[in-house]
């Protein structure tokens, strides 16, 4: 036990070059914000991140996620047709509603529905792909709470394809930066349509092409999407993702008092998390962090760390002031597998825990042979 207390305490690691120093977010008019580290999935700012909010037509990132699940389990085809009922060509008729302009009785392919959603944020092709996927909007919406389980969306509830305004439809900002990490995770190469510019459906040929309703993808040309909202309820909301020298963010602005209050506070909390943050990769299998005894085993010495290599998201140059202990717990004796735990590993910085993860074994060590066991657990019994 002694020879582990010595090398657990060569392990903690401690630095003190300066770090840059971080300023206080900027101060955003909105109900609440969030945002997020694409790579680690912490949230490096918020304001009421967790407050319950109206997410509009945002609530249709749910929508096309269901969407391009199905496509990639092949339950769904791009070229597949929806038959266009009168509720889903009845969405916006009498108001102002977005719309794809789709008509009653029309079969529409899902790749039209599709940028109908997020291109044109039309109502009537949410419900159209909603009623295609699960035979009605109300079974779609409970497919849709299924998934926000699922992903961890653990204070959202959907009650709606399209994001109309209900009791039982809210959700919060950090909820939404995790669906947005979500999609662009598992779907990269279909996310991509979120950045096109605008989009002409041709089944509609009176209705000019229109814009994509996020503004910011003509403003920073790091930014690739997400998706815009707006209800008198809700405000204006924005969920959006820039990619900058291979690092993301994705951020949420949740009832801005306007359009550009939205934008220019999104762009805001982008610059502000790419200035005064970074990522930084920790441990992985060729770093051990300590090295303790290995009993009965064809080695003596079995090297512990962390397996996959962790990354945080940390204010910039404050990489060499992290501290990490090693905490060891009972005994390794062999057969050993890599991965298999023993015991855990807190890091802070400026002695604030950021994380505490499982320390494990870095490598296999199988059985050694009768007389390794035999002498090994008579030394065991020895050092009890």
């Amino acid at each position: 036990m002694k020879r582990i207390a010595a090398l657990l305490l060569l392990a903690c690691c401690s630095f003190t070059a300066a770090a840059l120093p971080v300023p206080a977010p900027p101060t955003v008019d909105a109900t609440s914000y969030a945002l997020l580290d694409f790579q680690s999935g912490e949230l490096i700012a918020g304001s009421n991140p967790d407050a319950r909010v109206e997410p509009a037509s945002i609530t249709k990132v749910m929508t096309v996620y269901i969407a391009f699940d199905e496509l990639k389990k092949g339950r769904l085809k791009l070229d597949d047709t929806a038959l266009v009922s009168e509720k889903a060509w009845r969405q916006g008729i009498d108001s102002s509603e977005s719309r794809m302009f789709i008509e009653v009785g029309t079969r529409v392919k899902i790749e039209d529905l599709l940028r109908g959603i997020i291109i044109a944020s039309g109502n009537d092709a949410s419900v159209a792909l909603s009623e295609h996927i699960a035979g009605s909007e109300p079974v779609f919406a409970e497919m849709m709470n299924q998934y926000a389980k699922k992903l961890g969306l653990n204070n959202t509830h959907f009650a709606d394809a399209s994001g109309l305004p209900s009791p039982d439809h809210y959700t919060t900002a950090r909820d939404l930066t995790l669906l947005g990490r979500a999609l662009i995770r598992d779907f990269p190469d279909m996310y991509k349509i979120f950045a096109e510019r605008s989009y002409q459906y041709s089944g509609a040929p009176k209705v000019k092409a229109q814009p994509n309703r996020n503004g910011l993808l003509e403003k920073d040309p790091s930014v690739d999407g997400i998706k815009t909202g707006h209800t008198n309820a809700a405000g204006y909301c924005l969920l959006a993702s820039a990619q900058r020298d291979g690092r993301r963010l994705i951020s949420a602005v949740m009832g801005a008092k306007t359009w550009a209050g939205r934008e220019s506070a999104s762009l805001e909390l982008l610059n502000y998390g790419f200035r005064f943050y970074e990522n930084v990769t920790l441990f992985g299998a060729t770093q051990p962090l300590s090295t303790v005894r290995a009993w009965k085993g064809t080695e003596e010495q079995l090297p512990l760390g962390v397996q996959p290599a962790l990354t945080l998201i940390l204010p910039r140059g404050s990489r060499d002031q992290i501290q990490y202990v090693p905490q060891v717990t009972g005994q390794a004796v062999a057969p050993i597998k890599a991965g298999q735990p023993f015991g855990t590993v807190t890091i802070t910085l400026d002695g604030k825990p950021l994380r505490t993860v499982p320390l494990v074994a870095l490598k296999d060590i199988p059985e050694g042979g009768l007389l390794t066991r035999l002498i090994d657990s008579a030394r065991m019994l020895i050092n009890r």
